[in-house]
């Protein structure tokens, strides 16, 4: 059985994706940080349904606190599968955000890349196997009027995820990025109304969390083995 950590599990996307994966029949680590809770109820959700399971919770914008929660969960084996999926927006127009809104999205969405990913790539390494996945944002294709914190962070994991497949494309481990656009979660609640939706999306609907969950599920499968370096959307025909 295979190890997957899924971060920010506790929301939509990450939910739908941790459900996904121990369906498929992996071991998955729920990871919340702010939201013990809701992973310890996702992870509930997965026994349940007789899948296997177990939550932990660390601060990824804290390298230090990452290190070790990582490195006691090395201890019980390598994590094969990596989804980074824990993100935030802290939205406003550029002339008038402030320092606090740049450094707490690149905190969390690029700086929390660094220090969840970079540990766990010599253990795969070692197996000559993995998968790493991460979840970033039709903002980072295309960019975003208020979001332009956001979008710069999701458009650097686009371009780590490019050149760390490079590297590790010669041992068995696949890089991926998945980009979603209008996915229906608690995140976006209240952002857009279907008026907008049904002008921006060309299928007229948001997407759903589960969507994003079978691509995943699809790139950290034995099927996906020729697939690095792609940042792949899933955004209704957004563009």
């Amino acid at each position: 059985m295979r190890r997957a950590l899924v971060t920010g599990a506790s929301g939509g996307i990450g939910a739908a994706i941790a459900r996904q994966l121990a369906a498929d029949g992996h071991h998955v680590l729920v990871h919340a940080n702010r939201n013990p809770d809701k992973a310890a109820a996702v992870v509930a959700d997965i026994r349940a349904a007789g899948g296997a399971a177990e939550a932990v919770t660390f601060d990824i914008t804290d390298a230090a606190a990452t290190g070790a929660a990582l490195d006691a969960i090395l201890a019980g084996g390598p994590v094969h599968i990596l989804v980074n999926n824990a993100g935030v927006h802290a939205d406003a127009v550029f002339p008038g955000m402030g320092p606090d809104k740049w450094q707490q999205v690149m905190d969390v969405n690029l700086n929390g890349f660094y220090n969840v990913t970079q540990p766990l790539t010599m253990p795969m390494i070692r197996g000559r196997w993995g998968r790493i996945i991460t979840i970033t944002s039709v903002a980072g294709l295309v960019g975003n009027r208020g979001q332009v914190n956001y979008a710069a962070a999701k458009g650097a994991l686009h371009a780590a995820t490019k050149s760390l497949a490079l590297e590790l494309a010669s041992r068995g481990i696949t890089v991926n990025a998945v980009a979603p656009g209008i996915i229906a979660t608690d995140m976006i609640e209240g952002s857009f109304d279907q008026a907008a939706i049904d002008r921006i999306v060309p299928m007229k609907r948001a997407g759903k969390p589960e969507e994003v969950a079978d691509l995943v599920s699809f790139l950290a499968s034995g099927r996906a083995t020729y697939i690095t370096g792609q940042v792949i959307s899933v955004n209704g025909g957004m563009i």
